[in-house]
């Protein structure tokens, strides 16, 4: 596996300069930087993988299933060694396998092929069932979605089962950017509590707060994380 210079060590301030190295046409620039913040932190501060550990079978697993937009994704997984930071440059271009949806095949540290709404929180349920079925009871599974997907039923399923089947090792961040059609009474966390999940609402620009909220304990429940990020015009 490729991985960035050893000796480069990469800071959240670092990460727009990162990002500037991708010019190809992205239309989706305010999705990529609403998720910034929460990325970073999971992957300085969270989640339990490195380049080395990518494969390794106690890995904690990251979906992000808020795929289109993934150039703050890129930038964060560049940063952190699972591909040179050179690579950024060809972004969206027809031979690079940085495309403007991710392609877990293509790129090192991808769990899923993602940017189609709706799918990547009942993918994140498969895996943490599946882990469960193994007796790998370690692994967290992550998953992140945006406001606007929980438009989709196939997520209002997911929530429902994972509640249901007490999936502590599952986790998901939803990006609240006030994008959904429809929006939930009581607020995004209400619609998880209601099926039995452990939820908190945050900043998504405050690191601290976030890192409190990912690692606040919830035993026998999944756990929801709703970042609050205002729209950028």
């Amino acid at each position: 596996m490729t991985q960035a210079t050893a000796d480069t060590e990469f800071r959240h301030e670092d990460l727009g300069r990162l990002i500037a190295l991708m010019t190809g046409a992205e239309k989706h620039a305010p999705a990529a930087h609403s998720t910034l913040d929460v990325l970073w932190v999971l992957y300085d501060r969270v989640l339990r993988v490195r380049p080395e550990s990518a494969e390794a079978p106690g890995r904690d697993r990251f979906l992000l299933s808020k795929g289109h937009g993934p150039m703050a994704y890129y930038a964060v997984l560049a940063a952190k060694g699972f591909f040179p930071v050179d690579r950024l440059r060809g972004f969206g271009s027809y031979d690079s396998p940085l495309g403007h949806h991710p392609d877990r095949t293509l790129i090192p540290g991808v769990e899923i092929g993602s940017g189609s709404l709706g799918h990547g929180l009942p993918l994140a349920v498969g895996s943490a069932l599946g882990l469960r079925a193994q007796g790998l009871d370690d692994p967290a599974v992550w998953v992140l979605i945006g406001d606007a997907e929980l438009d989709e039923g196939s997520n209002h399923e997911a929530i429902a089962y994972a509640g249901a089947a007490g999936l502590e090792r599952l986790h998901t961040v939803v990006i609240d950017n006030d994008s959904a059609t429809h929006g939930w009474r009581g607020g995004i966390a209400s619609r998880f509590e209601a099926a039995g999940w452990s939820a908190v609402t945050v900043d998504g620009r405050d690191h601290e707060a976030l890192y409190a909220a990912f690692t606040a304990p919830h035993p026998g429940r999944p756990h929801a994380v709703v970042a609050r990020v205002e729209k950028k015009q």
